[in-house]
């Protein structure tokens, strides 16, 4: 059972909703492990209320935070610093509070990286299509385009929001196009792809029957990859998977970011298979 004392440090979840996370027992359990006297909070923060809560976690001496839906871009204009691939990708995941002064960072970035390498997919050449241009779908595009893939389609419900995104991955030197979620401009792109990554919240528990997109559009070719973790195995996923394409669930994403997190909080190496084996276990996976 977690003991909380009057010494026991606070780290805190932020996003709305929070009650679908794992991370919470991922983090504590990571704790607990390397027998740091810390506890790991979710609180869910409608986007009004995000300047007061991030005044809260400096009032109250949180050691940091995660960010999570959808207050990943909004945060950064509340934080005393960023760090510059934070500040690059235009989205913070991770606020590290030293001193009274609160640091952003991007993890999931580099979490997406290792997850899609772990699973067996190399981007470097291939074509990719993000749909969403939130703050994950940023993080995903970021890494994608550093990992030298030949191109990336980002498509988004908002053409705008797609476009000023695609924008901004122009430096990087990845041909980048833009494009709505309408058939006829999506569907060619998809059919293209090598890869297609859902950055959306599509398929999330409770509105577990939603997918970002009709399966047909998808061949066997494809690798499909859902930032959505629970359910585990979408719907959109299960689809995939009944056309033939490799399917990466959000699992391994969550797992890396919050591994990086917690180094960041801790200066201490995570015990990255004591949470792998606490998320393997809450989504019901063999161990």
């Amino acid at each position: 059972m977690l003991e909380v004392k009057s010494t026991t440090g606070l780290v805190a979840l932020i996003g709305y909703p929070v009650g679908h996370s794992l991370s919470p027992l991922m983090q504590n359990a990571a704790f607990a492990s390397a027998g740091l006297d810390l506890v790991y909070l979710a609180f869910a923060v409608a986007p009004p209320d995000l300047p007061a809560a991030l005044a809260g976690l400096k009032a109250l001496g949180f050691m940091g935070a995660n960010v999570t839906v959808p207050h990943k871009e909004a945060v950064i204009k509340y934080l005393d610093a960023v760090e510059p691939i934070a500040a690059r990708i235009g989205a913070v995941n991770t606020i590290v509070n030293k001193d009274g002064r609160l640091t952003g960072y991007n993890t999931d970035a580099g979490g997406f990286l290792r997850s899609l390498r772990e699973a067996g997919f190399d981007p470097a050449g291939k074509q990719a299509v993000i749909l969403g241009a939130g703050g994950a779908a940023r993080a995903v595009a970021f890494a994608l385009a550093g990992a030298g893939c030949a191109a990336l389609t980002i498509a988004n419900r908002t053409l705008e929001k797609a476009g000023c995104l695609a924008a901004e991955l122009t430096g990087l030197k990845v041909p980048v196009g833009a494009c709505n979620l309408q058939e006829e401009e999506l569907r060619p792109r998809i059919e293209g792809a090598d890869l297609v990554v859902n950055a959306t919240s599509a398929g999330m528990a409770p509105a577990v029957e939603a997918v970002p997109l009709p399966a047909a559009w998808l061949n066997s070719r494809q690798w499909v990859y859902d930032l959505v973790y629970n359910p585990l195995e979408t719907k959109f996923l299960r689809q995939a998977r009944q056309r033939g394409c490799r399917v990466i669930s959000g699992l391994g994403m969550l797992l890396y970011q919050g591994a990086a997190a917690f180094t960041l909080w801790t200066g201490k190496t995570a015990p990255v298979e004591v949470m792998r084996n606490v998320l393997l276990k809450a989504t019901g996976e063999p161990m």
